[in-house]
């Protein structure tokens, strides 16, 4: 009898114990296929009070070196800083798909300008499979080194002690590095994309001569797509010698997702290294599972587009309450007002660095955004694209399904940008 006792309490406390590790499961699975469907984007940023906390600390003497007017040339901030003009810093603070090489091209065009395409590529690849956030620090302070024009950082992750400028900063089109005094193929005065083929022909030099021009340059540009939130450049923003300037890209995320799809196997790697993240952590076990297999490559993109909206609306809440002198130090650009506004907003984004604009730059952007097609046949190739085109691709290539679900996770971010639902009606 005691054994039978025993036996139907240990049936209810493993049944009572299965039915507990059931309901978050459940729960889970019932809020994540809500979400998906009906559900309006949360403002959630669990970051954004210790982020407020760093911005609210950067006052006194710091300001005065990061603060002034964006617009202009201003001596004195708000604060009474004096600003540092001597040399300008900036960041082309994006995520992937977005138009983010065609915006750095944009600088990569400038006379003034010493550009670097994607320099913590090499980090992420060698660190592979580290999750995103907790190489936040370490590509923080490999961009600080850069602006300095030290580019000794580069030979941590290049897996060799000699690298030379053919294995940096997207060598086959950068203007530096393929015009003299470095390679005789180009001028960095004439305005005009560079051929890889031709630059490929240009003699490795050793990074050493790359810093010596990198000093030579008033300003100094970073384009890149691995700083996950505009929190991670507190520090460097506060660095009175910097005097950092962020210039942050947005995308309707409807053609974002679209242009993710389509070079899907390209960015795998790196969703993965952004769903490893801690903090979403659970998406990616959810991945994993044997019932996720099927088509996973394009379940890690789209799920990596989540977050991607979740960060840009913890970038927009951040600097909405960051104080006036910090906020001239940030600029917002739409890649549609980009592309289909080019003269007027390039003017825009050189004034924002203080660069001067010439006819041949204005040439250059007008002609870029008034070619044939949506795109190349190799996606992360710059060319001469149909903005219109290229803006509104995503109608005749995203099915109902994925448009309502990039609408439905993104939708506060799509409020604020000024993007307009399909169905205007859908909530």
């Amino acid at each position: 009898m005691k054994r039978r006792l025993q036996k139907k309490y240990i049936i209810l406390i493993v049944a009572y114990s299965v039915l507990l590790l059931l309901v978050p499961y459940v729960l889970d699975y019932r809020g994540h296929s809500a979400h998906a469907k009906h559900a309006v984007q949360q403002q959630r940023c669990p970051d954004l009070e210790n982020t407020m906390a760093l911005w609210s600390g950067i006052g006194g003497g710091a300001a005065g070196g990061a603060g002034g007017g964006g617009n202009g040339t201003e001596a004195a901030g708000e604060d009474g800083g004096i600003r540092n003009d001597t040399k300008i810093h900036i960041y082309l603070h994006a995520t992937w798909r977005t138009g983010s090489s065609f915006l750095g091209e944009l600088f990569n065009q400038h006379p003034d300008v010493f550009y670097l395409y994607e320099p913590m590529w090499n980090m992420w690849q060698a660190l592979y499979p580290g999750d995103a956030a907790s190489l936040q620090g370490a590509v923080r302070d490999m961009m600080s080194s850069l602006f300095r024009c030290d580019f000794s950082v580069l030979r941590l992750y290049a897996g060799a002690a000699n690298v030379s400028t053919a294995f940096v900063f997207g060598w086959k089109t950068n203007k530096v590095i393929c015009s003299e005094p470095l390679c005789a193929a180009y001028s960095k005065r004439d305005v005009g994309l560079v051929q890889g083929d031709v630059c490929a022909r240009c003699p490795p030099r050793d990074l050493a001569e790359l810093e010596r021009e990198c000093r030579k340059y008033r300003a100094v540009v970073i384009k890149d797509v691995r700083v996950l939130d505009v929190g991670v450049l507190a520090p460097l923003v506060r660095d009175p010698a910097l005097n950092l300037r962020v210039v942050q890209l947005f995308r309707d995320p409807r053609a974002v997702h679209n242009s993710r799809l389509k070079s899907k196997l390209a960015l795998v790697r790196e969703s993965i290294q952004v769903l490893r993240s801690k903090k979403h952590a659970d998406r990616y076990r959810r991945l994993l599972a044997p019932g996720a297999r099927a088509n996973r490559a394009e379940n890690y993109v789209a799920s990596a587009m989540e977050l991607i909206c979740d960060g840009w609306l913890g970038d927009m809440l951040l600097v909405a309450n960051a104080p006036p002198w910090l906020r001239r130090n940030y600029m917002q650009i739409r890649y549609e007002d980009l592309v289909l506004r080019p003269v007027d907003e390039l003017r825009r984004l050189y004034r924002f660095s203080d660069l001067p604009v010439s006819p041949e730059l204005e040439k250059f952007v007008l002609n870029m955004t008034r070619g044939r097609g949506y795109s190349s046949d190799k996606p992360f190739l710059i060319s001469s694209r149909d903005a219109k085109e290229a803006i509104y691709a995503w109608r005749e290539r995203l099915n109902v399904e994925q448009v309502n679900q990039v609408e439905a996770y993104c939708s506060e971010v799509m409020r604020q940008l000024g993007y307009q639902k399909r169905n205007p009606d859908q909530t």
